[in-house]
């Protein structure tokens, strides 16, 4: 199919909506292109440029050569060969001091959104030779450049066409068409248990996840959030709480004294309808903030708007980054006692599946943009036109906030079976502790039965996912052979193992398609066999006819289905398939 263009320059989006004129005070952070330290961004005369992955890397590494404060760490490979590293600064060399609180700051999740690559590059300039090295004194900073170095180099003018710069953007995917913030739970990608290693390793006080949304235009160029935020649900609600009364204040008054304008992480409903109004996107572990409760690793998602430039982004960023290392350094004491409290909770049920909400739980104020509605001979309805100036008045809109469908009881522990080599393998890559049989054992355990397991009818990020929602519980003696695991849930990690293993989870293995053998039957039984059997059956067991005969009564699709009737029958068999539908995960009550 061709192509039909502007007559324009490609990276000219005189499609999207006009912006407002921009002066923030941050904009004395950019330095002269002719200086020594200048970065590709602010050497681009428009500060519309952010470098390839060969670029970053040099520069990275001219300032690593020069500088004591500076550090690269390789800390995985990408699919196609490309090293995945981490920048670090830091007073104490190769070993981190333990009081020092640890900011990581991740970039290029989805490459495209690379604005905190930019602002850390200038972060990282600024600490090593013009002045902010005391930001050192107190705490240490990694930066992740970026994180899907392949998706980064799939670069083009036509990335992402709802987004205004930099005019060359990565794609949102990596090199086997997987969005890596999706990944947080099941672990499919090496980038993503690369980065989950470098979590491990370092511990960091704060992870700071940084994308640029899309969606509404509005009047806030940096926006940001976190699961607990506003007292929505957390799994680390001591950790929230410090994010929503301490750090959300500061770091809001830091923003908008150098002209930003911050809000809080939402998203409209209707696109079509701006004011009909906002979610919060959802809560779930497969997202970094949903992942980061769970985990309890303090997690904010940071979601510059897409229709401001890419300086003012950049410097939104740059800014969030230097209050955030100010903020961890007087009150990252407060933070990590927060979450060793959370870290040391067990509760006995784990709200799971979260969906939005049927109505709105809330109204909040909201800075909008101007807009109207007009006639478009391109899809022949009424579209949103953004017109690109501040709304004087505050909408006031619906807020529809998450809640769970589900509530999943916390087993003592979970076994898995030694040949399930790639599940143990996912839970260890997380840090999950466990305890690797070195002999056959035999437990008494409960063990779930599957009824009527759903498979989705598309693929979606590779897998084809499953669902449950309904399992019947036999208490069985089952031998688990050598080099299977006790995976106990008495463990920081264990509301992460719960949403993993529990069939039901929506973010489980089972969920991703992980489990297709148990829908799997491989023995039948043919009519001429099954039925006289089940005539002599119904003869010898009174019990069994009466429920026979309530069945066909209650079901008239039932009774008039020959091979329904018979199946029913064979269920009821030893010759039954005993392993069709259960699964092969027990629970240890």
């Amino acid at each position: 199919m061709s192509q039909t263009l502007p007559n324009t320059a490609p990276w000219d989006r005189a499609f999207l909506p006009p912006t407002p004129a921009w002066d923030g005070a941050s904009k004395a952070l950019l330095r002269d292109a002719s200086d020594p330290w200048v970065t590709p961004f602010e050497a681009d005369p428009a500060h519309d440029f952010s470098p390839n992955y060969a670029d970053t890397r040099a520069w990275f590494d001219r300032l690593d050569a020069a500088s004591d404060l500076i550090r690269i760490e390789q800390f995985g490979v990408s699919p196609e060969g490309r090293p995945i590293y981490a920048v670090i600064a830091s007073k104490d060399g190769a070993a981190f001091d333990p009081a020092k609180p640890v900011l990581m700051i991740q970039a290029g999740i989805h490459p495209g959104e690379i604005d905190g690559k930019d602002a850390g590059m200038m972060v990282l300039r600024d600490i090593a030779f013009y002045g902010k090295d005391a930001l050192l004194d107190r705490v240490n900073l990694i930066l992740i450049p970026i994180l899907s170095v392949d998706g980064h180099e799939r670069a083009s003018a036509y990335s992402r066409p709802n987004q205004r710069g930099p005019r060359i953007q990565g794609w949102r995917n990596t090199a086997t068409n997987q969005n890596l913030n999706r990944d947080y739970l099941k672990l499919d990608q090496p980038e993503m248990r690369a980065v989950r290693g470098l979590i491990l390793k370092y511990r960091p006080d704060l992870y700071v996840d940084v994308h640029v949304t899309d969606g509404l235009d509005y009047q806030y160029d940096v926006t940001y959030g976190f699961n607990g935020e506003d007292g929505s649900f957390s799994r680390s609600p001591n950790s929230s709480a410090w994010l929503d009364s301490v750090f959300k204040p500061a770091m809001n008054a830091a923003l908008e004294r150098e002209g930003h304008i911050p809000g809080e992480l939402v998203f409209g409903i209707d696109d079509d309808e701006p004011k009909k109004g906002l979610s919060d996107g959802g809560l779930g572990e497969r997202f970094s903030n949903g992942w980061g409760a769970a985990a309890h690793v303090p997690t904010i998602l940071i979601e510059n708007h897409s229709l401001k430039p890419h300086e003012q982004r950049v410097l939104g960023a740059y800014v969030f980054i230097e209050e955030a290392m100010r903020l961890l350094a007087d009150q990252g004491a407060a933070l990590k006692a927060a979450t060793d409290q959370d870290r040391a909770l067990r509760p006995a049920q784990i709200a799971a599946n979260f969906e939005a909400e049927e109505a709105p739980s809330s109204t909040r104020p909201f800075k909008g943009v101007l807009y109207e509605m007009y006639p478009s001979a391109a899809s022949g309805r009424d579209e949103v036109r953004w017109l690109g100036r501040p709304d004087p008045e505050l909408w006031q809109m619906p807020f529809y906030g998450s809640k769970p469908t589900l509530s999943l009881t916390r087993p003592a522990a979970y076994w898995v079976p030694s040949y399930r080599t790639d599940i143990i393998e996912r839970l260890k890559i997380h840090g999950v502790e466990m305890e690797t049989l070195e002999a056959p054992r035999t437990v008494n355990l409960s063990m779930l039965r599957l009824v009527e397991p759903k498979l989705a009818t598309r693929a979606n990020e590779g897998h084809v996912q499953a669902s449950v929602k309904t399992v019947e519980i036999e208490r069985r003696d089952w031998t688990f052979p050598t080099g299977s695991v006790r995976v106990p849930t008495d463990q920081p990690l264990g509301d992460i193992v719960v949403l993993l293993l529990e069939p039901q989870s929506s973010e489980s293995f089972f969920a991703w398609g992980m489990f297709p053998e148990v829908m799997s039957r491989v023995e039948y039984i043919e009519a001429y066999a099954i039925a006289p059997l089940a005539e002599k059956m119904l003869a010898a067991d009174p019990a069994l006819k009466t429920a026979f005969e309530a069945k066909l009564a209650a079901e008239p699709e039932f009774e008039a289905n020959p091979q329904a009737r018979l199946a029913w029958f064979y269920e009821r068999t030893p010759f039954y398939d005993d392993r069709y539908l259960l699964y092969p995960i027990g629970r240890e009550d």
